[in-house]
């Protein structure tokens, strides 16, 4: 998607912050800015919606609970093994609430492309633990 130049004016301290953030995570200011806006946005957007960073990057996850990703396994696994219900029978097999399984569900509708990569990033992981590649 193409960029557009935007210009605000912030606290100087946030400034400071920023930079900081930006040198430990090794990236330009202001792509730390575009991230964490995005972040904000998609957060405002979907109430419950939190993001983490851990060792495989930056991921959305439900607000008290796993990943989305997650989420969106266990249930797409459901439909493909012919569950009239995906979402009961995920509510049946962990301790989520109703209200975590579809908020990760709407956030895999808005954002499928970001949630499908990271359920095959970890099918993908999986083969090769099976296959005693990694």
């Amino acid at each position: 998607m193409p960029s557009r130049p935007f210009s605000a004016r912030l606290d100087a301290e946030l400034v400071d912050r920023l930079r900081r953030l930006s040198a430990r995570d090794r990236v330009p200011v202001s792509q730390l800015v575009e991230r964490l806006l995005e972040e904000a946005v998609r957060s405002e957007e979907l109430p419950g919606i939190v993001f983490r960073s851990g060792p495989s990057g930056r991921r959305a996850g439900v607000l008290g609970g796993p990943d989305v990703w997650e989420i969106v396994r266990d249930l797409q696994a459901a439909v493909a093994a012919g569950v009239s219900d995906a979402v009961r029978h995920v509510l049946a097999s962990t301790d989520l609430s109703e209200e975590q399984v579809r908020l990760a569900a709407s956030y895999h509708a808005s954002y499928p492309e970001e949630v499908d990569a990271r359920i095959a990033e970890d099918a993908a992981l999986a083969d090769r633990l099976l296959a005693g590649v990694v």
